[in-house]
Parts: C-alpha cells; sequence; structure tokens
C-alpha cells in the first residue's frame, strides 16, 4: 500500500493521532508547532528524521508533502486549510471547518479550486455503536428515519485543576468563550452521516445555569450548560442535538426513530445498541427487542482499541488516506463540513434571539455564498487581539464571579 506523506499542523491534538496515522501507512515527514519541546517530542516519537517547523509557510513547502493535518486552534482552521488547497495539498481538519460564516464561503471556494480533497477530521460517527447505526440504517429493515438526537455531554470536574491549565491557559483562550452551539460536530455529524440528512433550517434554547462555585471549566463568559438545537432537514426528518452540554453524566447518545423501528445506543453500557421493531415489521432473524455489544473486525481491533475516542480517531485516519489513494470525494467533504459548523453558528444567534428560526445556507449555491461572504461576526477574541463581535452566552454581557476568576487565575498562573 502507497504511503502517504503528511504533515501535522499542531502537537497537542496532533500528537495523539501519532499511531494511527503509521499503522494506516501514513509516513509522517513533517510537524508544525510554535512549541519546541513539543517538536522535540515528535522527534523522539516518530523519529530524528521528521522535519520540524514553526513557521506554517515553511511547513507547508516541504518537498514531497502531500496531505497536512489541521489541529490547531478550534475556530481558526479556515486560512491554513486555504494556504494547503492552493498548493493542491490534501486538508484534514479537526473538529470545524470554519470560525465564521465568511469563512465557510471562503473554504468552499478554495476547495473547488483545488486538485486537493478537503475532509472534516469528525470522530464520533467512527465510534463502534454509530458505525452499527449506520449499518442497521443503511440495511433498510427500519425504513425512513424520521426523527433522531444526538447528545455529546461532556462536563468536567471543576477541582481539576490540570485540566483547567491545559485547556484554558490564558483568560482569552477560545475556550472561555465557546458558545454551547458551536461545538456541534460530535453530537450533529453522526446523524447526519447515519441517515444522509442535511438541515436546512434551525432554532436554539439554552440551558443557563451558571450557579455553581469555581465552575470555571464551563468557560469564564459561558453561564450556559448546553444548547438544545432542533434541525428540519432536507428529507423533512428533524434532529434534536446538544451542541456540547454539561449536564448530567459524561456520555454520547444517539438515537434513530423510524417508519418501523428505532435503534439507539444505551446510557452507561459501554456502546451497548438497542435495536426495535413494531410487532408487525420484525425483519426475518430478528427479535422484537434485540440488545447487543457490536464488535470490532478482528483484523484492525488492536489498532482500533489504540486509538483515542472509541476508534473513532483511526477510523478518520483510515477514510483520510483511502479517500487519496482512491481518488474520491469523502462523505466528510467542505459541503458537509461547513453546513455543520453553519448550524453550530446559526444556532446560537437563534439562541441569542429566543428560539427564532434560521435557514442554513446551502454553499452549493452561489446566491448563499454571496449572503454569508462577508459575514465575519465571532465569539472569539482574534489571534490579534480583536474584541468578539457577538455574545458568548444567551445572557448577554455574562462573567463568572470574581471568586471565580481569581480561582481560574490562580491556576493559571501557578
Amino acid at each position: 500500500m502507497r504511503k502517504i506523506k503528511f504533515g501535522i499542523f499542531g502537537l497537542g491534538r496532533g500528537s495523539s493521532f501519532y499511531n494511527s496515522i503509521l499503522v494506516n501507512d501514513g509516513d509522517i515527514v513533517a510537524v508544525c508547532d510554535r512549541d519546541e519541546a513539543k517538536l522535540a517530542a515528535a522527534k523522539t516519537a516518530i523519529g530524528e528524521d521528521v522535519a520540524t517547523y514553526t513557521d506554517f509557510d515553511a511547513f507547508i513547502a516541504h518537498e514531497g508533502l502531500e496531505a497536512v493535518f489541521l489541529c490547531n486552534f478550534f475556530h481558526e482552521h479556515t486560512p491554513y486549510a486555504i494556504k494547503a488547497l492552493e498548493r493542491n495539498i490534501h486538508v484534514l481538519s479537526e473538529c470545524t471547518s470554519n470560525g465564521t460564516m465568511a469563512e465557510g464561503v471562503a473554504l468552499i471556494r478554495a476547495a473547488e479550486k483545488s486538485q486537493a480533497i478537503y475532509m472534516l477530521a469528525e470522530n464520533y460517527p467512527f465510534m463502534k455503536f454509530n458505525q452499527e447505526m449506520y449499518r442497521v440504517y443503511r440495511g433498510g429493515t427500519l425504513g425512513k428515519a424520521l426523527f433522531a438526537e444526538g447528545e455529546y455531554n461532556h462536563p468536567l470536574d471543576p477541582a481539576d485543576t490540570k485540566s483547567i491549565k491545559k485547556y484554558r491557559p490564558y483568560s482569552k483562550h477560545w475556550r472561555n468563550y465557546l458558545p454551547r452551539t458551536y461545538y456541534i460536530t460530535h453530537s450533529l455529524a453522526p446523524l447526519m452521516y447515519i441517515t444522509g440528512a442535511t438541515p436546512v433550517r434551525v432554532t436554539a434554547m439554552p440551558v443557563f445555569c451558571p450557579d455553581y462555585p469555581s465552575d470555571t471549566l464551563m468557560g469564564l463568559a459561558v453561564g450556559d450548560r448546553s444548547a438544545i438545537i432542533t434541525c428540519l432537514n432536507d428529507d423533512d426528518s428533524v434532529f434534536r442535538v446538544t451542541g456540547c452540554a454539561a449536564y448530567g453524566a459524561h456520555g454520547n447518545s444517539y438515537r434513530l426513530c423510524c417508519v418501523k423501528g428505532q435503534i439507539e445506543n444505551l446510557r452507561g453500557t459501554d456502546g451497548k445498541v438497542m435495536l426495535r421493531y413494531n410487532k408487525w415489521n420484525i425483519p426475518e432473524g430478528k427479535e422484537a427487542n434485540n440488545f447487543y455489544m457490536p464488535e470490532w473486525p478482528e483484523s484492525e481491533r488492536e489498532a482500533i482499541e489504540k486509538a483515542g475516542h472509541g476508534g473513532g480517531d483511526y477510523f478518520v485516519i483510515k477514510e483520510f488516506f483511502n479517500c487519496i489513494r482512491e481518488c474520491r470525494r469523502p462523505v466528510f467533504d467542505e459541503y458537509f463540513a461547513t453546513t455543520a459548523a453553519s448550524v453550530g453558528i446559526l444556532s446560537h444567534r437563534s439562541l441569542l434571539e429566543r428560539g427564532v428560526p434560521y435557514d442554513i445556507p446551502d454553499f452549493h449555491r452561489e446566491e448563499d455564498r454571496k449572503k454569508y461572504e462577508n459575514d465575519t461576526i465571532s465569539p472569539f477574541y482574534g489571534s490579534d487581539g480583536t474584541e468578539p463581535t457577538i455574545p458568548c452566552c444567551s445572557h448577554p454581557g455574562y462573567m463568572a464571579s470574581q471568586e471565580e476568576i481569581d480561582y481560574y487565575n490562580s491556576i493559571i498562573e501557578e
């Protein structure tokens, strides 16, 4: 199998993919990060031959580089993706494709001109139970999906000072200003992947609850614990998703309700699936109620189980490399990616307006691109220090208490 000459930009998250890249016949020829210690660690982990860079432009000019993995800050991928695409370098983008609507338009235009492929590195559709839900749904025994739910619930321990310092290392860090709708792909993308449906209209409501002292892992300026987002889709089905939630117990759950039955992963079972049929729609070889644990292919089990996010990280790399080798378009292409990002961005505007619906643009259409090509509204501080241009919380002006701010500052100053 032909090795892919691969580069990684951002070695915080990027370093967790080393093994998945190597076992999928990737050749990591260059890495880029502003932290010299991470670059040194990369040489130890990968080998002394790997080229190291602190400048992105020099990094993508590395001789023979075929593809890059963007693992930099959550909302800052677009300019780097465009630079790579302009050089016909394949792009794998980790987490969200664009931080503003205008960036989504610019990314689409760059990808359409490029000879390279773009893929969103969304790993949750590749979790074991979601792959099983895909297999069963696409098998046809459930009939058309009518309603589906996706929940990414990630509360964190406010006493976990190590994580606070790691994930929010300074006060204007993006996680301190992250609206609950923006981190959308882990709850939404599996449903889009399984059903093939695309959101066309959204509305959202906040779950505002800032009342717990020192709960700084929510973000200094974010008092919302979740956003409840409703999506009307192009096939008349409806999704209800959370964005990134911080309530109840940690976990990820997905449910498809179809014409003939339903399938879901059961909370608290580490991936067990419940598949149920109406008694008049039970297919041959099935029971009305089926409870089981899906299994990985034996030939890949060891590599999958070593990867992060329930094996999802392994499959992201495998799919990206296969798309390059087979010259085929990824499912999670630039249109999929910018649609998901648009749901996150426009749901937040709905939330701020107490549920006003927003239509999701179709960036295949130039008239939809024109509408958003100058829309640079952002809840984040820019890397150049520019101020946010939209509130990040459903209660504009909310900020953590002075006690919480002092606690946070004491942690990051350690």
